[in-house]
């Protein structure tokens, strides 16, 4: 592999600030992709046009982002399905019936909840809560940009806290690429120093609870409650109208059962999907097959029950789901740009290039906080989390083997960081997955969220700083 030094960092960087100034994500992702493969070939704005669109194509040859692009579409026809047959609208007025939920506070806690308790993979994490929590978000006039903090601040963050899942077995892995005895407990003790997580969980709940928000996300709130705008104008959802706001039939009475026992269908069969993918090994199946599985699972299971009320003909469910997976088209087209410009990032060396400006010669007590701050730039500019696993714990495993420095502590450094830029960069595919899944304007969920990350990040950098100081 060729690395080609601070060139190999423009292409996420422009393809970022050109996302957050513009507001355009899709021209943005392709002239960072066209500038990487203009790069490698020597500067020729052809030939990098050429290559781009093969990185493009190729993208479907790694059969994990297939699943992915295949799953995040196929939602969209789950959730057409769980609308027009009265799933949504039966469970919002079940809850309210109970008086689970009669504000907007509850609303939120419910949800926080929620995402705790399904700690088995992040994007279906963000799915179930965009789908549930939408409308009753809606209802009691809460931005869409909320919601998508809330989904993505208890994905990610959660799963990489409760390591019996995908997450828990690549940092196995690849500690035990190391040579690190015990590995597993190695990652279960990085647990409790896993401070940018730690404080993003508890920082949602803070705000879900006092209502005290600052930045962006202020502003949204106050437009939603003096306007009624839920999204700004001029917002480009990443799912259309239709599909986030499908009626209910005429002539059916909503019944929660509609939308639970689907959902319940597809949470189930993620940790069944795992056990057999890793061959009766939880922690060594596959993230992206389990879910794949369990969206198709829902679907079917969704599609008998409502067959079986006699709701729809199967002529209805069919074209049903060919509407909702094609209302979410442009949220495939997206996901195939940002896993090219991760490929290109990879190909160019911009990991490792920004690992390696980590220097032998600063002190001890630094390069915890240092490592961390690293992860956090690595996984922001390539919007991969366990791609940033895969360069750091190389690194960071030998530097505290032979600096003497606490394995647990400089591990939580790299899976802090790594969470980091799957939380919050905007070429993330679990930030765009919450934006669809919330019906929130990408770069409106970036913007609101971002200010946020970096006060938790903050604060995971002072706690590091001050273990290496005093320890």
């Amino acid at each position: 592999m060729d690395y080609y030094g601070w060139i190999s960092v423009l292409p996420p960087l422009l393809a970022i600030v050109l996302a957050i100034r513009t507001k355009q994500v899709y021209p943005s992702l392709f002239l960072g992709i066209w500038l990487g493969w203009t790069a490698m070939n020597n500067w020729n704005p052809l030939t990098g046009l050429r290559d781009t669109l093969e990185a493009a194509v190729n993208t479907f040859k790694d059969s994990g982002n297939t699943k992915v692009i295949i799953f995040s579409m196929m939602v969209g026809a789950l959730i057409i399905l769980m609308q027009h047959s009265g799933g949504v609208k039966g469970f919002i007025r079940w809850i309210s019936d109970k008086g689970l939920v009669n504000n907007r506070r509850s609303a939120g806690i419910m949800l926080w909840l929620i995402g705790i308790l399904i700690f088995i993979e992040s994007n279906m994490i963000n799915l179930v809560i965009g789908s549930i929590g939408r409308p009753l978000f809606d209802k009691f006039r809460v931005p869409r940009e909320k919601l998508a903090y809330l989904a993505h601040s208890t994905s990610a963050p959660v799963c990489v806290m409760i390591p019996f899942n995908g997450w828990g077995a690549v940092l196995t892995g690849l500690l035990v690429a190391q040579q690190v005895d015990n590995p597993f407990f190695t990652v279960l003790k990085a647990v409790p120093t896993n401070f940018y997580a730690i404080f993003t969980i508890l920082l949602v709940l803070f705000i879900i609870v006092t209502n005290r928000d600052f930045g962006p996300m202020a502003a949204a709130e106050k437009r939603a409650r003096e306007s009624g705008k839920l999204v700004r104008d001029g917002a480009q959802l990443l799912v259309t109208e239709e599909t986030i706001a499908m009626p209910v039939k005429e002539g059916i009475t909503p019944r929660p059962i509609n939308m639970l026992l689907p959902l319940i269908s597809m949470v189930l069969m993620v940790p069944i999907g795992l056990l057999i993918t890793g061959g009766g090994n939880i922690a060594r199946g596959s993230g992206s097959t389990a879910v794949f599985w369990a969206v198709i699972t829902g679907i079917a299971v969704g599609a008998l029950l409502y067959k079986t009320q006699k709701i729809f003909t199967f002529k209805e469910i069919l074209d049903l789901v060919m509407k909702g997976m094609g209302g979410l088209i442009p949220m495939g087209l997206l996901m195939v740009f940002a896993f090219t410009l991760g490929a290109t990032c990879k190909m160019m060396g911009t990991g490792p290039y920004v690992a390696g400006l980590a220097s032998a010669t600063i002190h001890p007590a630094l390069i915890i906080p240092l490592v961390f701050l690293i992860a956090c730039f690595i996984s922001f500019a390539t919007g991969t989390s366990w791609g940033t696993f895969a360069i750091m714990i190389p690194i960071a495993v030998p530097l505290a083997l032979n600096m003497d420095l606490s394995l647990p502590l400089m591990v939580s450094a790299v899976m802090g960081g790594g969470v980091f830029g799957d939380h919050c960069s905007p070429i993330s595919d679990t930030t765009m997955i919450a934006s669809m899944a919330s019906a929130c304007d990408l770069i409106d969920h970036v913007n609101t969220q971002l200010p946020y990350a970096l006060s938790s990040a903050g604060l995971a950098l002072i706690f590091y700083l001050v273990i290496g100081l005093i320890g």
